[in-house]
């Protein structure tokens, strides 16, 4: 691993496919990031073993394995405490982290959300958009709060809600958008241009008036 790149652990629930963009983003130099860690909290996401094909150190921190919220969110921090990661990234992390948890790591924990918050925080969001009638949709990257998904918002993405769309092409369509801007986020983190400063966004020394906003691109990018 290359001094002075920036130490990130990534929290996976499910396949990981925001990890890979991610670990293809420092892999290729477009980021001065490493993933030193990837952590799932149960043994079926299929995150890990995808880490491991490409070398990630990854382990399992089974939340069934333990008695209560408590004593799991202590087997994680051992584990990224002793990964010595200075960024956590959640990436389809499926848990509800307790405010002590979020207050250790403030500034320093970021989620991707599959909506343009502020709007449809919480669950089912592509469903919930269809319902709604909206013509575009995205997603978000933030800083983790204790409120669900209302931390202050880095960067996001739009996309058209298109005719005849469902959940599943709808989400298809937000999450190749979702691999673009997590990378970016993180990168601007490790260039030492984006902090979180009292609860405002600093970029290059300046508050952020607004959410940075990518271009749409109906294909990935893979930096």
């Amino acid at each position: 691993m290359s001094e002075g790149r920036l130490r990130v652990a990534v929290l996976i629930s499910g396949q990981g496919t925001n990890m890979l963009a991610i670990a293809r983003a420092a892999a290729s130099g477009a980021i001065a990031a490493s993933i030193v860690r990837v952590i799932a909290d149960r043994d079926a996401a299929g995150g890990i073993a995808a880490a491991e094909r490409i070398g990630l150190p990854a382990s399992v921190v089974a939340a069934s394995q333990s008695a209560d919220r408590g004593q799991f969110e202590a087997a994680l921090t051992a584990v990224i405490e002793e990964s010595r990661a200075r960024l956590l990234v959640l990436a389809g992390f499926m848990r509800i982290l307790s405010a002590p948890f979020v207050q250790r790591y403030a500034g320093r924990l970021l989620n991707i959300h599959p909506s343009l918050l502020p709007k449809y925080r919480g669950l089912h969001t592509h469903r919930r958009a269809l319902l709604a009638g909206e013509h575009e949709h995205g997603a978000s990257v933030h800083y983790v709060t204790a409120e669900l998904d209302d931390g202050p918002v880095i960067y996001q993405a739009r996309v058209p809600v298109l005719p005849g769309d469902t959940e599943q092409s709808l989400a298809a369509r937000v999450q190749l958008q979702e691999h673009r801007i997590y990378p970016q986020a993180i990168g601007l983190i490790a260039a030492g241009r984006l902090q979180l400063a009292g609860g405002t966004i600093l970029l290059d020394g300046k508050p952020l008036a607004a959410p940075l906003m990518e271009p749409y691109a109906s294909t990935p990018n893979h930096g």
